[in-house]
């Protein structure tokens, strides 16, 4: 029952501030997961991070949906590129190391961080958060062609790293593709959603993820109102503050992560 308390938490405060900075909080989870299951591998513990990302994105979805500010148009466009990059990710993740997988993860967190940071300013940085009812459809006003190939990758690289992908994508519709910050937080939980939810009804028919169903399900306990609370909370905060969060985020934990690893 301690253990399960503790997942219970764990999976409030994960839901909280990954919905806040809409990355879904697998960037948190996943490497708690490698500290905490040290004999795990990496496949399994990726399986499970996904399935509870789903709970959160899912949950943060609806609540974003109620305050208006998903890019319905631009979310189905990439997603149907993230959707076939997670099922293919999913199937490479069981031939990678253990220590190969923790260096890829601690590497990527700690790259993203140090391009937020380089950059924490070349976004709407003084735009406020939308107004409920605002209009929030972009379609048109960046390259689709470049969003689907790099969601492409984002639904690939998430997948095989079972960190749900946020943390890639919100960096990427705010600096390449110029999503107010957000619209791109919103947005991006909703791709998240689908795509986390393809890679784990993957993990379920390949018998991956079963042994693992009883901490996804005491996780998305705290998940689903965690999740609620964040998306009412990034509305509230600057966006500048979002990406730093998130910058902040990134770098302690990948680096933390890399130690660990090497």
């Amino acid at each position: 029952m301690v253990e399960a308390l503790r997942l219970i938490l764990f999976g409030f405060i994960i839901a909280l501030y990954g919905t806040f900075i809409g990355a879904g909080g697998g960037f948190v989870l996943m490497p708690v997961l490698l500290l905490v299951y040290p004999q795990e591998s990496p496949e399994f513990l990726a399986a499970i991070s996904l399935a509870v990302v789903f709970c959160n994105a899912a949950s943060g979805s609806v609540a974003y949906a109620r305050l208006k500010r998903i890019d319905y148009v631009s979310g189905l466009i990439l997603m149907s590129a993230t959707i076939p990059g997670a099922v293919i990710g999913n199937y490479i993740t069981s031939r990678i190391g253990r220590g190969t997988f923790d260096v890829l993860l601690g590497v990527l967190m700690v790259v993203v961080a140090g391009f937020l940071l380089w950059r924490p300013t070349e976004v709407s940085a003084e735009e406020p958060a939308p107004a409920d009812g605002a209009n929030t459809h972009r379609l048109g006003s960046y390259d689709v062609k470049l969003g689907l190939v790099v969601s492409l990758f984002v639904g690939f690289a998430s997948s095989l790293l079972g960190i749900g992908g946020g943390i890639i994508h919100v960096p990427v519709l705010v600096h390449l593709l110029h999503f107010p910050v957000h619209i791109a937080t919103a947005t991006s939980h909703f791709v998240l959603a689908f795509m986390t939810l393809a890679a784990t009804v993957t993990n379920q028919a390949r018998g991956t993820l079963a042994p693992g169903l009883s901490r996804v399900a005491w996780l998305a306990i705290g998940v689903v109102p965690g999740a609620l609370v964040g998306a009412w909370f990034s509305s509230q905060v600057h966006g500048r503050w979002v990406i730093r969060a998130l910058a902040i985020a990134l770098a302690f934990v990948g680096i933390r992560l890399l130690l660990l690893a090497l």
